[in-house]
């Protein structure tokens, strides 16, 4: 399965949250199972997100396009820096960029 289609499914099922503050704020409570940042995030802040998701055994996963591509790929009509996709999505489902 494709990036792209991973993460409409994913936004599709309800179990994500978008935006940098949110995803952080996931990330640190440990409720993210995995995350997407677009390949344009401002530094500090996927330095925050690299930080945090280290320390919470988490991959991120860059997202080979800009912040503007990353929200059409989630059907938002706004950017979307980065995304988290919530512990208690399905566990069939599978990690962005994985078969």
């Amino acid at each position: 399965m494709n990036l792209d289609k991973s993460i409409r499914s994913a936004v599709d099922s309800g179990n994500v949250v978008l935006g940098t503050k949110e995803t952080l704020n996931r990330v640190m409570t440990g409720d993210a199972k995995y995350i997407v940042v677009a390949e344009n995030c401002e530094e500090n802040a996927k330095e925050d997100l690299r930080r945090y998701a280290e320390i919470s055994g988490l991959d991120v996963q860059e997202y080979n396009g800009s912040s503007v591509e990353l929200g059409e790929v989630c059907g938002k009509p706004f950017v979307v820096s980065m995304l988290a996709v919530l512990e208690g999505a399905d566990s069939k489902s599978e990690k962005p960029g994985k078969k």
